[in-house]
């Protein structure tokens, strides 16, 4: 394709000397970092929600550990902390079922 042949594009300065070769390969290496920024981003946020997943469980034992040692008195934040942890769990084993169903989709796929 002549970039000349594009109307209006004569107009905007410094296209009179572009390479279309040029134009592709800087497309194709911005799509390849944003593809590679999209996938670290997913990663990341997926390993902060099993952080916090731990940190719900961890909060829930503490207060399992008052609670059974008579250093609290206080049932309600108990029934609270085990509440939060359980949902905790349960969405992050079924987010990581839907994961383990996807890949194994993939590894069926004929190529």
């Amino acid at each position: 394709m002549d970039l000349a042949s594009i109307p209006g594009l004569s107009r905007v300065s410094g296209t009179s000397n572009l390479d279309p070769s040029t134009i592709l390969g800087t497309v194709t290496q911005e799509k390849e970092k944003t593809d590679g920024v999209l996938f670290d981003t997913f990663l990341n946020t997926a390993i902060d929600n099993i952080k916090e997943t731990n940190n719900y469980l961890s909060k829930a034992e503490d207060e399992k550990i008052k609670f059974a040692l008579g250093e609290t008195d206080n049932a309600h934040d108990l029934g609270i902390a085990l509440q939060k942890a359980s949902s905790a769990l349960q969405y992050t084993i079924a987010v990581r079922d839907k994961l383990m169903e996807a890949y194994r989709e993939l590894m069926q796929m004929q190529i």
